[in-house]
């Protein structure tokens, strides 16, 4: 009998590289923490990774789908599922909401059988947001375009190696072999638009939109033809093409035309399904798509040699000012859409700098602003391989071993490493990636760098006009940045340290005479839970009331030191995503130094809280509260809220807290759990 799992999950980046594997490592991680079973298909850039059969679909609880490209989500129809870009679920604690949000769908959407019109009733809070679904569709095009670029880029480059002019045979350093690698560069090259197009496309209607959405990708590259003599459209005449941007709009087109046509002509018999599939669809969408693009050709021509010259323009105003837009742009997400549309931005230069040749300033100007993304795409990896290596004592075991690898990972162009360091600890590190970015590319310009490929790292070095510099160039910026976030790491580190002894000593009884062993303090007070950290009958407005008195309450019992600094960390979570769960219970949660040591603190409102949003709706009566020292971030944290997290989907725990009148009843049923 085939194996079934609790959970199914299915991740999707948009170039494959990393962070969709992080995704599939930490939900599997968060999964384990839970004792349930889980698999989870990956779409890469190798294609379909560990695929999901329909058995195992059918058998599951419930299904998380974190993907910015098109994994074929129609195959979950009917099943309790949460929805959401790959970025939400990089930490074990993110993948951990993740799964015990797709499990309380299950309770709310009811069986995998329901329809779906049903289904999207009860969940309506898992439907994915316009911004999402649009940049999903682009980044499917994207990650689609990515290899294409690559491969011709790095072909083409190569082709250099025998001379700059070797593909030509009226030159002196011609090479038949050097000239064949650029044509097959050229060609793959050449295929960049329409390949992003057509998949924009087809993420929105699927396989019939690929059609028009080629078609519209060869417009947008050769643009409206035009007769030179008589100023009329002519197919033989010659065009100005509007390049990637016209790619992404014409799929866009493409995609919806598509679905506009499937609405139109579902009044057709079922015997005609075929004819509309091999001959109504591609020919109407081919159509219409076509004669669009052609007449948006000169405005969108316009654009785009507006938006060059802006760039341009940048160049103009020094190497300061364009480094430091292409390493702001390239560090600030490090592998999400801000730095891929400066990576592709840089595809799109090097393109014209090709088509242009070698020699010439727009060959000189692509090539060069390719480097600089280049370099700011490879430092910030880097900076954190220096920083565990130089402060090794600072970092845990964990990210020391996930530094050292990021070596590899920077050397080869891939950015996705240096995520989870800036994920812990937002301020200062993404502006410590943004400097080091910046300084390698504002260097690369100064330096004169031209890179005639769009990616590999160090490896397409030998094609590297002035390699040495871009070299030295990146070791500049990762230098700069490693010592500015080890010197942050040390500092946070013997700020803890310093804390340490003044916690002890708080937390240490004053000195005071021998008492009976009758009079010790209850078994209960030796857990997370104290009986004084209960409060019971409590009245609240709206969440942030309840935080407030929670925040309050820790400083009082001398578990927190500045209820701001908690107050602050608690709604930092809350706008992650909110804590409220289901049947009347929320789990607010902070990570802060604020926090003195790891306690848990319990609040009940009879009333309910409405103003918290709830996986249910329902207003929240029990908040269990978790307050943990920053430094026990990744242990202690983790433990509890999956504990918690664990006991909340048990009905006769829930029962037990929500009817229970009594502190000691509460603690002692939540620390059973959390022991």
């Amino acid at each position: 009998m085939a194996q079934t799992y609790d959970i199914i999950a299915a991740t999707g980046c948009p170039t494959g590289i990393a962070h969709t594997f992080m995704a599939k490592e930490a939900l599997e991680k968060a999964a384990a923490e839970r004792g349930l079973t889980i698999k989870v298909e990956t779409h890469g850039q190798v294609g379909i990774e560990n695929e999901l059969t329909k058995a195992e679909i059918v058998a599951a609880k419930a299904v998380v789908i974190a993907a910015d490209k098109d994994v074929q989500a129609e195959r979950f129809e009917g099943k309790p599922q949460v929805v959401v870009g790959v970025s939400k679920a990089l930490s074990v604690e993110a993948a951990g909401a993740l799964i015990d949000r797709a499990l309380a769908a299950e309770g709310d959407a009811a069986a995998a059988e329901r329809a779906q019109a049903e289904l999207a009733d009860g969940a309506a809070d898992e439907k994915e947001s316009v911004g999402h679904i649009i940049y999903k569709h682009l980044m499917n095009g994207v990650s689609h375009m990515l290899v294409f670029v690559v491969a011709g880029g790095v072909l083409t480059a190569v082709s250099f190696l025998w001379g700059i002019t070797s593909y030509d045979s009226t030159a002196s350093d011609y090479n038949s072999f050097a000239a064949m690698l650029k044509i097959i560069g050229g060609i793959a090259m050449n295929l960049m638009v329409p390949v992003l197009s057509a998949y924009i496309a087809e993420s929105i209607g699927k396989r019939p939109a690929l059609v028009p959405g080629f078609v519209a990708g060869m417009i947008a590259i050769q643009g409206l033809p035009v007769n030179a003599d008589t100023g009329l459209i002519d197919a033989g005449g010659a065009g100005v093409g509007f390049g990637f941007l016209g790619g992404i709009v014409g799929g866009f087109l493409s995609g919806y035309v598509i679905l506009a046509l499937e609405k139109l002509l579902k009044v057709l018999p079922k015997s005609l399904e075929g004819l509309k599939a091999v001959f109504l669809y591609p020919l109407l969408s081919t159509l219409i798509v076509g004669l669009v693009m052609l007449g948006i050709s000169t405005p969108m021509a316009a654009i785009n040699t507006a938006m060059m010259d802006f760039l341009k323009g940048l160049s103009a105003s020094g190497a300061i000012v364009l480094g430091l837009a292409i390493g702001c742009m390239c560090a600030i997400d490090m592998g999400g859409p801000v730095n891929k549309a400066a990576y592709v931005t840089g595809t799109a230069m090097l393109t014209e700098a090709l088509a242009a040749g070698v020699g010439s300033d727009v060959y000189n100007f692509g090539t060069n602003f390719m480097a600089a993304v280049s370099a700011a795409c490879i430092v910030p990896p880097l900076v954190t391989t220096f920083a565990v290596v130089v402060g090794k004592k600072y970092f845990t075991q964990e990210d020391h071993d996930a530094g050292i690898v990021n070596f590899i990972l920077g050397c080869t162009h891939i950015t996705e490493g240096a995520i989870p360091f800036m994920t812990k600890n937002i301020w200062p590190v993404m502006p410590i990636m943004m400097l080091s970015s910046s300084i390698a590319s504002i260097l690369t310009i100064i330096f004169q760098v031209h890179d005639p490929a769009p990616h590999g790292g160090f490896l397409v070095l030998p094609v590297v006009e002035n390699g040495p510099m871009w070299v030295l160039a990146i070791l500049i910026g990762a230098l700069v940045g490693g010592v500015l976030f080890t010197a942050f790491k040390k500092y946070d580190y013997d700020k803890k340290q310093k804390a340490a002894p003044a916690v002890e000593a708080a937390a240490a009884p004053a000195p005071v005479a021998a008492a009976p062993a009758a009079e010790a303090a209850p078994a209960a007070d030796a857990g997370f839970v104290k009986t004084g950290n209960v409060f019971l009958g409590e009245d609240f407005a709206n969440r942030d009331e309840v935080l407030s008195f929670v925040s309050n309450q820790a400083v009082k019992a001398g578990i927190a030191t500045d209820a701001d600094g908690l107050m602050a960390a608690f709604l930092k979570r809350e706008d992650e995503g909110s804590t409220g769960m289901m049947d009347g219970f929320a789990i607010p949660h902070a990570k802060s130094a604020a926090v003195t040591e790891s306690a848990v603190v319990v609040v009940k409102d009879d009333k309910g809280v409405a103003a918290w949003d709830t996986m249910d709706g329902n207003p929240v009566n029990v908040a269990i509260a978790l307050l943990i020292p920053e430094v026990q971030a990744g242990t202690t944290h983790l433990k509890l809220l999956s504990k918690v997290a664990e006991a909340l989907m048990d009905e006769d725990f829930r029962a037990k807290v929500k009817a229970a009148d009594d502190a000691q009843v509460i603690a002692d049923a939540i620390n059973a759990r959390l022991a």
